[in-house]
């Protein structure tokens, strides 16, 4: 599903636990050996401060990408597996959030029974979409595949209206293809041609698990392959998707209805449980059409083949090895270069928490989290919101009239941190040990649609988390004007209450600016303080905030990931601006606090500034292959970890200070050159 939400980071959704003192006091500030200083650190600065890391972390083979985000993963997902089989060894109520944890595990870890049972338990699901007697059935079955954690054709949620942003509306999203991104549907270079050729082996590979004939599956695949193509021609780039206003067409049902009338949607919203709907927002227009030209202009066998793979597809991490495999080998090996499967155990509580988060999550915070970090992060949060509003009102660029509207904005910022004041209830969710583990998946899927669906037509719940307490991350929500920082992210690198300031300033306090910066980045700006998509710029304003934005743009897009492939600036340039926004304010609120405590002295014989920075570019250390650099670069809104800090740095007067960086250095942009937004 698509929301405005601006994450840290896209990539690592974790299982961690934030507080374990014995570990905080072992781990040092800045752990000199992650350092190269062989390397000059106005050249390469990311080689300078992580070169060490870099080295002695070599990339495992499950790993597309491996970073000290994941260094943390692996310490704590043990202690996480711990909790969960402590769950499944002592018998829980029947019905309780320990009996439903510790039995989805256990299904999930049973490798015996899923490879015994094979196909056996999506066949009957199969079964059911090969019987589709006509197009008038389509809708409805649509329906059915949705409730159960599907998306053929397009996607849809249910979230705050963009324009009023106290009431959940329905939301209608282009989608439906799987093959990674839009344009590899589309471009005839050899990799995107690569692509294609492993997906169709993919799609003939689960059908014939499945049980289904050399011939059909051939026919499956050539099916598969045309209707996602034609919904690819006609879905918008990575790029135009960022534009909330273009992405914006609030409609009437009647209207939804003559742009796709082959698509029965009353009947359609009916059966998904979308009761008295009469508008909704319809993101993408053309794709929504395109799917009603599908349905009329196909053959009822292709649309039946089509909707049998999104069910082959869904199913396969779920059944046996030989499913779980072959998507695998698609979606893990050959889009990210990963050389083999994450151990099972490792995937079993990556579902739990995509399944029982918050009931995870009140469980671990409850041993792990203690109120003195939640105040910590609250007083370094009132000092980031302080430096921020400086930098507003000192801004020379912007007009009384935008900085008095930004300062309103800012200071009507809803803070979360940690974990939400209240705990969902997982009461109506039914795990069930005699049947198979595809089939309580589906069970979890019809609670959580079931949970989003309810929130239709109802007022915005503003306390309500998008992120679980042991995620590893942080957002910046525009609807709700909120920043989120989870428990879990008060951990060294990010936050260590056994380091000097500088350090800490530098890893989450930048963490907590970045945040911030989203409400202001080329997305963020256009929602107002009550989370509203509105103008509330100067026309001179905005003019001059693009001007200043496009030198980002324009840098970015200058840099070479990989071989000959640029970095997409549009793509990244609220994640970069929210960067260089959090190395500013971040820098400005530790200045604060000196003014106070006075400079400390060197540690290690660092500077404080040089530990400031060292800190912030650790966070980002790591390896990664040249087929995730590759990927990763066409589809993700953050630019690679190394240069969200050799790309951001340059950018910063007071890193040029900290390392006398000089012209001559391969980093240095001249200071009439270097970005200043905010």
């Amino acid at each position: 599903m698509k929301r405005n939400v601006f994450y840290l980071t896209a990539v690592f959704t974790m299982i961690l636990f934030a507080c374990n003192e014995n570990r905080k006091a072992e781990i040092p500030g800045i752990l000199l050996a992650n350092l190269d200083t062989t390397a000059i650190a106005g050249d390469n600065f990311y080689q300078y401060a992580n070169g060490g890391w870099v080295a002695s972390h070599p990339l495992k083979a499950e790993y597309a990408r491996f970073g000290a985000f994941d260094e943390l993963r692996e310490v704590s997902a043990e202690q996480v597996k711990s909790l969960i089989e402590n769950l499944s060894v002592n018998a829980s109520k029947q019905g309780n959030v320990g009996q439903k944890i510790g039995d989805l595990y256990a299904l999930a870890m049973d490798s015996n029974r899923l490879n015994s049972e094979k196909a056996a338990p999506v066949l009957p699901y199969l079964e059911k979409l090969s019987k589709i007697g006509g197009k008038e059935e389509i809708s409805q079955t649509l329906a059915m595949m949705f409730r159960d954690g599907m998306s053929p054709f397009f996607s849809h949620y249910v979230y705050a209206d963009d324009k009023n942003s106290s009431l959940n509306i329905l939301h209608v999203n282009q989608g439906g293809y799987k093959m990674g991104d839009r344009d590899y549907y589309l471009l005839n270079d050899e990799r995107s041609q690569t692509f294609r050729a492993k997906y169709v082996e993919l799609v003939e590979k689960l059908f014939t698990l499945a049980g289904y004939a050399a011939e059909e599956t051939k026919n499956a695949s050539a099916a598969v392959m045309k209707i996602e193509t034609q919904l690819a021609k006609t879905a918008s780039s990575r790029v135009e998707l960022r534009d909330p206003v273009a992405n914006y067409h609030k409609i009437t049902l009647n209207e939804l209805t003559a742009l796709s009338p082959e698509i029965q949607w009353a009947n359609l919203f009916e059966k998904i449980g979308v009761k008295g709907l009469t508008d909704l927002n319809v993101g993408q227009l053309n794709p929504i059409a395109e799917v009603g030209k599908i349905i009329r202009e196909y053959p009822l066998q292709d649309i039946k083949y089509y909707l049998l793979w999104n069910a082959l597809n869904s199913a396969a991490p779920f059944l046996s090895d030989e499913f779980s495999d072959a998507s695998f080998e698609y979606y893990g090996k050959t889009l990210s270069g990963k050389e083999k499967q994450r151990e099972r155990w490792k995937r079993a509580v990556d579902m739990l928490d995509a399944s029982l988060g918050e009931a995870i999550g009140q469980i671990y915070v409850e041993k792990y989290f203690p109120p003195a970090a939640k105040e910590k992060m609250l007083d370094l949060v009132r000092n980031l919101q302080t430096a921020l509003g400086e930098r507003i009102e000192n801004l020379a660029w912007m007009s009384e009239q935008t900085k008095d509207r930004a300062l309103d904005k800012l200071a009507n910022f809803h803070v979360k941190i940690g974990y939400p004041d209240k705990w969902r209830d997982y009461s109506k969710l039914t795990v069930n040990k005699a049947n198979s583990y595809w089939d309580n998946i589906i069970l979890s899927n019809n609670f959580e649609y079931d949970y989003m669906i309810g929130k239709f037509n109802q007022p915005v719940d503003k306390d309500e988390w998008l992120m679980t307490p042991q995620t590893v991350n942080a957002y910046y929500n525009p609807a709700t004007n909120e920043i989120c920082f989870p428990a879990a992210i008060l951990q060294p690198p990010f936050f260590n209450q056994d380091a000097d300031d500088a350090v800490n300033y530098g890893a989450i306090g930048v963490v907590i600016g970045h945040e911030m910066t989203h409400g202001f980045d080329d997305q963020g700006r256009q929602y107002d303080k009550e989370g509203n998509l509105s103008d509330w710029w100067t026309p001179e304003d905005a003019a001059l905030f693009k001007e200043r934005t496009q030198v980002l743009v324009d840098y970015f897009n200058n840099i070479t990931v990989w071989d000959t492939v640029h970095a997409n600036g549009a793509l990244t340039l609220g994640e970069n601006i929210a960067d260089q926004g959090g190395l500013q304010v971040s820098w400005q609120a530790y200045q604060n606090t000196l003014k106070e405590k006075g400079k400390p002295a060197n540690i290690d014989a660092f500077t404080d500034a040089q530990r400031f920075f060292l800190a912030y570019a650790a966070i980002w250390a790591g390896n990664i292959r040249n087929e995730e650099i590759l990927r990763l670069t066409k589809i993700d809104p953050h630019s690679l970890g190394k240069w969200r800090v050799n790309g951001a740095l340059p950018h910063i007067d007071a890193w040029y200070d900290a390392f006398g960086v000089k012209p001559e250095n391969k980093m240095y942009v001249a200071k009439e050159k270097r970005v200043g937004i905010w």
